[in-house]
């Protein structure tokens, strides 16, 4: 169905260029990973130390949505 814009989105073709690589998959296995390990539905797995890939039970905590998307997303924004 196309966008607003006249756009249609080519779902195989993204996956092929992006999602299937091999360093993506594997940041996709960490996340379902830190998702599965704690385990609450509607909330939002937190890494301590920054790292999304740093997941080790000491460095994970479970936030809600609201408080978790609310800073930045680089390495100068800290930890929290």
């Amino acid at each position: 169905m196309p966008s607003s814009k006249g756009y249609v989105r080519n779902y195989r073709q993204e996956y092929d260029r992006y999602h299937a690589k091999p360093t993506q998959k594997k940041r996709r296995a960490a996340r379902n990973k830190a998702n599965y390990s704690v385990g609450k539905k509607g909330m939002d797995v937190h890494h301590k130390d920054g790292n999304p890939l740093n997941n080790s039970k000491k460095n994970l905590t479970v936030r809600t949505k609201s408080s978790n998307r609310s800073f930045p997303r680089n390495r100068k924004a800290g930890k929290r």
